[in-house]
């Protein structure tokens, strides 16, 4: 199986400002994050992105903001679980759902599960995904991958988004990753 440009979307899940600061590694997340959704914009895959009520929780952080048209504002853990966020997940057209964001145990880990059960595949960037606590990170990733979720790195899922040397995609995937 191979993740590809013409099946694939990215989700970003709940990045947000009030919750960020509190990130286990939240400086070398933000990095990947931001890389993956560079590259995912030089490849041309969309990207939605989620916000968990931005009320408390606030906007989307700064550094990843410009890579997302308006996010979808969501009260429940799963992006599924919003009949709106579903739908635009749905009219994309495509079946890899590739997700970044946090927390890894609540809204990543529930937003995968759905997504399996509805027919999509989810690819978590497991570099670019995060929680508060390391506990909680590492099994909810032994919990996505139990559920059906392809786990990789961002660098492992542009490389192969991108497919080929020689490009300038390729160039300016290089770039990123360096």
């Amino acid at each position: 199986m191979r993740i590809n440009q013409e099946d694939s979307l990215v989700l970003m899940v709940d990045v947000q400002e009030k919750l960020f600061p509190h990130i286990d590694g939240k400086d070398g997340l933000a990095a990947k994050m931001s890389m993956l959704a560079a590259g995912s914009k030089a490849l041309g895959v969309p990207m939605i992105a989620a916000r968990q009520y931005p009320q408390g929780l606030g906007d989307i952080i700064g550094e990843l903001r410009s890579y997302c048209g308006r996010p979808y504002d969501k009260v429940t853990f799963s992006c599924c679980g919003d009949e709106r966020l579903l739908e635009a997940i749905r009219q994309s057209g495509k079946k890899t759902v590739i997700l970044l964001g946090i927390e890894a145990h609540i809204c990543v880990l529930q937003t995968v599960i759905d997504l399996k059960q509805h027919g999509f595949l989810p690819v978590v960037a497991a570099d670019a995904v995060g929680s508060r606590k390391t506990a909680d990170y590492e099994i909810a990733l032994r919990r996505m991958e139990y559920e059906g979720a392809v786990l990789t790195t961002v660098e492992a899922i542009l490389f192969e988004l991108c497919h080929q040397a020689g490009t300038d995609v390729f160039k300016t995937i290089s770039r990123l990753v360096k």
